[in-house]
């Protein structure tokens, strides 16, 4: 976890952050691709991530890996575009063969873009086959195969000597000059969805209803005018819970703000994301750390990846998922060595495939008892 504020300071960690988002829109307009929830959720992911690990170095060589698979496979690289933006979450792999392991500088960079191409080479296949691991209640599907393939090249690079430490590098004392423009943003989302939804909140109970199973679209199935409200609100709600906490506003807990912004275009809404909030704060104040720890922060901020588990089964069953995630997303990393920044979507996989068949088994034991009665 390397926080570009900690490092370049806020203004190199905005600019990072508007040139790796401007370099995805310009992308997906380049290929046509249409802003959909899944293309809305992952241009604002990847600016997320530019706070903490992502630059346009480390991530260009997954996107022509990406490139060259579609080109492999006679597609356009329109279908595969969005998911080369989220598959740029193993870019610290690329940065650490690049600079992080004593090559001179010539191989560095080779080893670092050549492993970055064939992460963009492999990396859709294996979203896809990997999905029905989770079954699609794990909305960071391409967090968890970033993460196996993360886990396959930490363990070969440990094989062979070489050191692979997880990072920890955070600002703080920033709260009230980071929240302005944070809140500017939530406010602009709100305010333009009201304006396109006739300055109304009128059907927001329709969109809330939905379980948010991932390829839930909310643009498709409710507008943008609902979607932006959305987005808005659930990046106040989330705001507020960093500042319950007693977390600080920096590059990490940026990253997880903007994400839960930009999938609440693709899955999360208020009644699914809560319950996970719930859970996971008291899984966060009962373990040994502190829950204003941005590791803790961050942890229930992207738990919220298991939304689905709550619209599906229910809140008692969203405040389980969010319980048991803190206890795997705080473990999991040395797995990866810190090369997924996705790591709560490689936890939360588990989590969800965990826990779906045991309460799709629950669920099913209740629709009998009140059959028989």
């Amino acid at each position: 976890m390397t926080d570009y504020i900690a490092i370049g300071g806020i203004g190199a960690a905005f600019f990072n952050s508007g040139v790796v988002g401007l370099s995805s829109v310009l992308l997906l307009r380049g290929y046509g691709v249409r802003i959909s929830g899944a293309a809305l959720a992952g241009i604002i992911t990847v600016c997320g991530f530019a706070f903490f690990g992502k630059t346009l170095y480390n991530s260009l060589p997954i996107t022509l890996g990406a490139w060259f698979y579609a080109y492999l496979n006679k597609k356009s690289f329109k279908e595969l575009a969005v998911t080369s933006l989220y598959a740029t979450a193993l870019g610290p792999l690329v940065s650490t063969l690049s600079f992080g392991m004593g090559f001179p500088v010539w191989k560095g960079i080779l080893a670092g873009y050549l492993a970055g191409f064939v992460i963009g080479l492999i990396i859709t296949p294996l979203a896809n086959a990997f999905f029905s691991f989770h079954q699609g209640y794990n909305l960071y599907n391409t967090g968890f195969a970033a993460g196996i393939i993360g886990m396959v090249a930490t363990g070969l690079l440990r094989m062979f000597g070489l050191q692979v430490n997880t990072v920890s590098i955070v600002s703080s004392g920033n709260n009230l000059t980071l929240s302005v423009p944070l809140l500017l943003i939530c406010l602009i989302l709100l305010l333009v969805g009201l304006r396109k939804n006739r300055w109304s909140f009128r059907n927001y109970h329709r969109l809330v209803k939905l379980p948010g199973r991932l390829r839930t679209d909310f643009i498709e199935t409710c507008g943008y005018g609902l979607t932006l409200i959305n987005m808005g609100l659930m990046g106040f709600i989330s705001w507020c819970y960093i500042m319950i906490a007693g977390g600080q506003i920096n590059g990490p807990t940026i990253g997880a703000l903007l994400t839960i912004i930009g999938f609440s275009a693709y899955g999360k809404h208020l009644l699914n994301t809560i319950p996970i909030f719930i859970g996971a704060f008291i899984a966060s104040v009962l373990n040994m750390h502190d829950p204003s720890n941005t590791v803790d922060v961050i942890a229930v901020l992207f738990g919220s990846t298991l939304a689905p588990i709550a619209g599906s089964f229910g809140p008692l069953a969203g405040i389980a998922a969010g319980f048991i995630h803190v206890s795997m997303a705080l473990n999991i990393g040395y797995l990866h060595g810190g090369m997924n920044l996705y790591n709560n979507g490689f936890s939360g996989a588990f989590v969800a495939a965990f826990l779906t068949p045991l309460f799709t088994m629950v669920q099913e034991w209740g629709s009998r008892c009140k059959e028989s009665v």
